[in-house]
């Protein structure tokens, strides 16, 4: 990588596995996280081939696959990676930066960028990101964004960049249980259709 991700300048030492013991203790406890899932379920044909992009360690990418479909998950941290790899076997999990994606696989129906993983990637490499995104999916194929709105990344940025990229801007929600998009939302879910 030319430049760090997010991720890793702009947070502590530990972090990674505070991340990870984070998710690791809200699923003991029984907390629902399988809603951008569900979403991308409903989005997609059974038995569809879906790019879990920016994984962390897994959970959006296991319960795709428990719901049927191959999933691969890709995440530039090799802790949040391992951490996939030992909780949810059955996905293959990457390490790999997504603005520079090369993973000799076929075509994705559907990539999912869930956990405000655009709002970490590297500074300027968000136009990169949805190139390699787009050469990943399929024609007629989806990616499905979400992030705060009220990080680093504007959204007229953000469209620029989709704009740049030659991404359909489809859709717009304010959560990924589908409340309508509206000015002051501090979140969105942006669907983008690959032409």
């Amino acid at each position: 990588m030319t430049d760090r991700p997010r991720w890793f300048t702009e947070t502590k030492d530990g972090h990674s596995q505070w991340y990870v013991d984070r998710f690791r203790t809200m699923a003991a406890e029984g907390v629902d996280l399988a809603g951008e899932a569900r979403l991308v379920d409903a989005v997609v044909a059974p038995g569809s081939r879906v790019l879990d992009a920016g994984c962390g360690p897994g959970r959006v990418g296991a319960e795709l696959h428990a719901r049927g479909h191959t999933v691969v998950g890709v995440d530039a941290d090799p802790v949040l990676v391992a951490a996939a790899e030992e909780d949810h076997p059955g996905p293959r999990w990457v390490v790999g930066d997504l603005s520079t994606l090369d993973l000799d696989e076929e075509p994705f129906d559907l990539a999912v960028v869930a956990g405000n993983v655009m709002v970490f990637v590297a500074p300027g490499s968000e136009r990169a990101v949805l190139t390699s995104l787009r050469s990943a999916v399929r024609p007629g194929g989806r990616i499905i964004l979400g992030f705060a709105t009220d990080r680093d990344l504007a959204l007229e940025s953000f469209d620029a960049d989709v704009a740049a990229t030659g991404l359909a801007l489809e859709q717009r929600f304010a959560t990924w249980d589908l409340e309508p998009w509206h000015d002051d939302a501090n979140f969105a879910v942006t669907f983008l259709r690959v032409p």
